[in-house]
C-alpha cells in the first residue's frame, strides 16, 4: 500500500492539500464564473460558496481517518465528537461570545454608527451550529492534534489560526471584494484577526477537556452570534471596525488565558479541568 504509507507520513500535509482543494476548488466552481463575467453576487452565492467550503475539511477529515485509521480511528473521533462529561465550568466560555459581541456592536452602534447597532437574526444560531459543527471535525477533530505533538500549545493554536484565516481568502475575495472594493483588505485582515483569537479560545477549552464537541460548540457560538447580534448588510468600513474591535476583546481574553494557564493552557493542579 505504497499510497496509504506515503499519506501515513505526511498525513497533515494530506489532509490540508485535500480541504483546500475541496474549498478553494468547489467555491470557484460555483460563483468563480458569475466573479469573472462580472455578475453581481447575490447571497443565494454566498449559500452555494458554504456549501464546498464546509465540507473540505469535514471530508478531508473523515476521509483520510477511515481510509488510514479505519473504524477504531472513526470511533475514537466519534467519541471525541461526544464527550459532554467535562465539568459545567468548561460550558462557561460559550457565553464569551454573545456577551462580547453584543458589547462590541451596542458600544460601535452609539459611537461610531447606528448601522452597527445590535439586531436580532433568528436563523443565524442554525448558520453557526452549521459552521462549528462541520468545520471543527476537520480542524480540531483531525488538523490540530497532529499539529500539536511536541509543541508549544499557544503557538499551535496561532499557527492553525492564521492557516484557518488564510483558508477563507478565495472564497471570501469572490464573495466580498466586488462589494467592498478597496476597503476590501482592511476588512479581511480585521477578520483573520479575529479568526486568531477564536482559536486560541478553541485550543485553551479542548487542551483542558479534549472535547471536540465543545469546540464545536465554540466555533457555533461565534459564528451564530455574529449572524445573529451582527447586521449582515453594514458597510465593508463598519465591518472592518467591527472585526478589529471584536478581534481585540478576544485578544485581551486570549491573554487572560495565557497569564492564568501559561502557554501550554493547562494547569498543572487540575490539568483534566
Amino acid at each position: 500500500m505504497r499510497i496509504k504509507a506515503l499519506l501515513q507520513k505526511h498525513t497533515l500535509g494530506a489532509y490540508f492539500l485535500m480541504a483546500f482543494s475541496i474549498a478553494w476548488v468547489g467555491s470557484f466552481l460555483v460563483v468563480g464564473p458569475k466573479y469573472v463575467r462580472g455578475e453581481a453576487l447575490t447571497f443565494s452565492d454566498t449559500l452555494a460558496a458554504a456549501g464546498p467550503m464546509l465540507i473540505g475539511p469535514s471530508l478531508s477529515c473523515l476521509g483520510l481517518t477511515a481510509f488510514l485509521d479505519g473504524k477504531e480511528g472513526l470511533r475514537e473521533l466519534l467519541s471525541r465528537m461526544t464527550r459532554s462529561n467535562v465539568g459545567a465550568r468548561w460550558f462557561s466560555p460559550l457565553l464569551i461570545f454573545p456577551a462580547l459581541i453584543l458589547l462590541v456592536a451596542a458600544t460601535l452602534g452609539v459611537l461610531v454608527s447606528p448601522e452597527l447597532a445590535p439586531t436580532f437574526f433568528a436563523f443565524g444560531l442554525v448558520i453557526g451550529l452549521l459552521a462549528g459543527i462541520v468545520e471543527e471535525t476537520g480542524w480540531m477533530g483531525y488538523a490540530y492534534p497532529r499539529m500539536q505533538r511536541g509543541r508549544n500549545l499557544l503557538r499551535t493554536s496561532v499557527y492553525l489560526g492564521l492557516i484557518h484565516a488564510f483558508w477563507h481568502l478565495p472564497a471570501d475575495f469572490l464573495i466580498n471584494s466586488a462589494i467592498y472594493g478597496q476597503n476590501w483588505l482592511a476588512y479581511f485582515l480585521g477578520f483573520s484577526a479575529f479568526i486568531l483569537g477564536l482559536r486560541v479560545l478553541i485550543v485553551w477549552v479542548y487542551a483542558n477537556t479534549r472535547s471536540l464537541l465543545l469546540a464545536q460548540l465554540m466555533h457555533a457560538s461565534s459564528t451564530g452570534f455574529l449572524a445573529v447580534i451582527v447586521p449582515m448588510g453594514i458597510s465593508a468600513t463598519n465591518w472592518s471596525v467591527f472585526y478589529w474591535v471584536y478581534a481585540a476583546g478576544l485578544g485581551i481574553i486570549g491573554a487572560i488565558v495565557v497569564r492564568r494557564y501559561g502557554a501550554d493552557f493547562v494547569r498543572r493542579s487540575s490539568p483534566g479541568g
